[in-house]
């Protein structure tokens, strides 16, 4: 009987790439870590998915996905790789020393103000084409599915990470997303997620990410972080206004 031979490197490679829906997807291109490590193990690939968009939603929009993400985003916007992070539609105005202090450079930040739903699906569409970003934030609150599966469509020939942030209705709604996920915040500065789509099982509960600001971190007690309600009403700060729309810096600059 002759002997079986080994699998040749093609077949290695479809092989590698079957998924079993009763387990945690990989993916096919690169990942970002997201900087926690309980959420990367849930996350297919390990981290933020690039060439695809990832859907955020939240109750309270402007302050929790800066402290989700800033831990992703420092790595994307180091002066080396020369890649802007682009801002469409941010509900309030960056407050650029907040962001600034998480390790985030204003001159790598560049804020498009888009007034209408319109324009902001075409300038969120116009920046993944471009694959000119280190990564994409658009805060979309009116964006319909059939919108959101174009952007998806888009989003597969981009190499950054492209978040869309959405209001928390949304979770009703179909998405073309392949990861969609529920942020609020938690007990003691931390972050609750949950993920409502990943390509794998479905995720049951929910995460608690400690997320306690780094200037913060120094001056807070247990007893100020037991006191700590997530529950509570969110008092709003006003809009800052220490950032200014591209298009306003670029004419002054001419």
């Amino acid at each position: 009987m002759p002997a079986l031979s080994s699998p040749t490197p093609a077949l290695e490679t479809l092989h590698a790439q079957v998924w079993r829906a009763s387990s945690l997807g990989s993916s096919a291109s690169p990942c970002v870590s997201s900087g926690f490590a309980a959420l990367d193990t849930e996350l297919p690939g390990g981290g933020w998915p690039t060439r695809a968009l990832t859907e955020i939603i939240s109750p309270q929009h402007a302050a929790l996905e800066w402290r989700l993400l800033a831990p992703a985003l420092v790595g994307l916007c180091e002066p080396i790789k020369k890649r802007p992070l682009l801002l469409i539609n941010p509900p309030l105005t960056p407050h650029l020393p907040g962001l600034q202090a998480c390790g985030l450079p204003p001159q790598a930040l560049i804020w498009i103000a888009a007034d209408t739903p319109q324009q902001q699906l075409w300038a969120t569409e116009q920046a993944i084409k471009s694959n000119a970003a280190a990564a994409v934030l658009a805060w979309l609150p009116q964006a319909r599915p059939e919108q959101i599966r174009r952007l998806q469509a888009c989003a597969q020939g981009a190499d950054a990470p492209i978040f869309l942030f959405r209001p928390w209705l949304a979770q009703q709604q179909s998405s073309a997303a392949p990861l969609r996920m529920i942020l609020t915040p938690g007990a003691a500065w931390s972050l609750d997620v949950r993920v409502l789509k990943r390509r794998g099982p479905a995720f049951e509960g929910w995460l608690s990410l400690p997320s306690v600001p780094t200037e913060l971190a120094p001056v807070l007690t247990s007893r100020m972080l037991a006191l700590d309600d997530p529950a509570a009403p969110l008092i709003q700060e006003p809009a800052y206004a220490l950032a200014r729309p591209a298009s306003a810096t670029a004419t002054e600059q001419h």
